[in-house]
């Protein structure tokens, strides 16, 4: 029996609840598959910054790095603050990202049937992945910038041949794998930018084509990031995957979430050639923390998207069968109405979604 150890990273507001649920399901399939996960809790994030002045540990950080994989459920409080009024959640979060190079941000958006898009009409199908360049890009900055005086304040965008290559030739493998867009099946990379008006989108744009001239077998195609707004509404079957700067990633994933139900329905992967985090897309919601109304799905899909990644990393095809099995469950839980929770249309709890994802792993 393979052994994988989990770092999990709890976090603040709803986190631990979403998280709870995500760890139930997961043992479920442990009991399924011939497989064991050792899950260890770590305390790291805003609620232990505001009791010691430190969101994270050394010593957690370095359990994260030695782990097989990490599990985050949320981080960050609005009035957990740095001086200069940063919140203090990039202390985990991109201490993670940057310091394990986790430069793969993998955002799923996928319409599951039984949940209401806003969106007037989807019939044509909404399943695209974004795929986000995590460690360079604005946000490479977040510690850099210069502020003079309170009267001048500036950050600087980082673009390299090296980061650029490497998001778009794991967009490129990740099309591969895939079944197509909606609209017809044609596998598709997407690139989002601003190539028009400034030269470091430009540049991205340009090692993105050295990178699909690699990859024939798949198509390519371009998007202005204001267009892409645009076209995430319109016709979100347009799309397979999609590849984005940092900052510019951060934002259509949002709006993506929006089309498939919310946040509550978005799970979410940091990725890097040996290391891997994954968590929901949802922030903490402490309005709602400790109410058992949170929606666990974009947590426990986060989980089957970490067996997935294990199964990749490690040849372990059991892991995928299980991921595959997970997904199915939530599949069934929605289509079939068995359990959803208020911001998808149901009145269902936390811990009853949860259970009912258990249960459909079951039959």
């Amino acid at each position: 029996m393979s052994t994988y150890h989990i770092a999990v990273l709890p976090g603040d507001g709803i986190g631990p609840e979403v998280t709870e649920s995500a760890i139930r399901v997961l043992k479920q399939v442990e009991k399924l598959y011939d497989f064991s996960l050792e899950l260890e809790s770590f305390d790291a994030g805003a609620e232990r910054f505001l009791k010691t002045g430190v969101t994270m540990p050394e010593d957690t950080f370095k359990h994260c790095k030695e782990a097989d994989a990490i599990l985050m459920g949320a981080i960050g409080l609005p009035e957990a603050r740095h001086p200069d009024g940063r919140e203090v959640n990039g202390d985990v979060i991109f201490r993670l990202r940057f310091d394990l190079d986790l430069y793969a941000g993998v955002r799923p958006c996928r319409l599951y049937e039984g949940v209401t898009s806003p969106l007037r009409d989807v019939s044509k199908g909404l399943d695209y992945v974004i795929v986000r360049e995590n460690v360079e890009g604005l946000y490479a900055s977040r510690t850099g910038g210069c502020n003079v005086r309170n009267e001048v304040a500036t950050d600087t965008i980082i673009m390299t041949r090296t980061g650029i290559s490497k998001i778009s030739e794991f967009a490129f493998k990740l099309a591969q794998k895939r079944n197509g867009r909606p609209l017809d099946g044609t596998s598709m990379v997407t690139c989002v930018d601003k190539a028009n008006v400034l030269s470091s989108y430009a540049y991205f744009r340009s090692v993105f084509n050295d990178i699909a001239d690699r990859y024939p077998d798949i198509s390519r195609d371009y998007a202005y990031v204001d267009a892409m707004t645009l076209y995430q509404v319109l016709s979100p079957h347009m799309f397979d995957v999609v590849v984005a700067e940092n900052m510019f990633a951060d934002i259509i994933s949002d709006l993506s979430s929006a089309t498939i139900g919310g946040l509550g329905m978005a799970p979410s992967g940091d990725i890097g050639d040996h290391h891997a985090m994954f968590q929901p897309s949802h922030g903490t919601a402490p309005g709602i923390a400790g109410k058992n109304i949170a929606n666990p799905v974009a947590t426990i899909l986060s989980g089957a998207m970490m067996l997935e990644w294990l199964s990749e990393r490690h040849n372990d095809p059991v892991l995928a069968k299980a991921a595959g099995h997970i997904e199915q469950a939530v599949e069934a839980v929605l289509s079939k109405g068995l359990s959803k929770t208020a911001d998808i249309g149901g009145k269902s709890g936390t811990e009853e979604v949860g259970n009912a994802v258990v249960n459909a792993l079951m039959l």
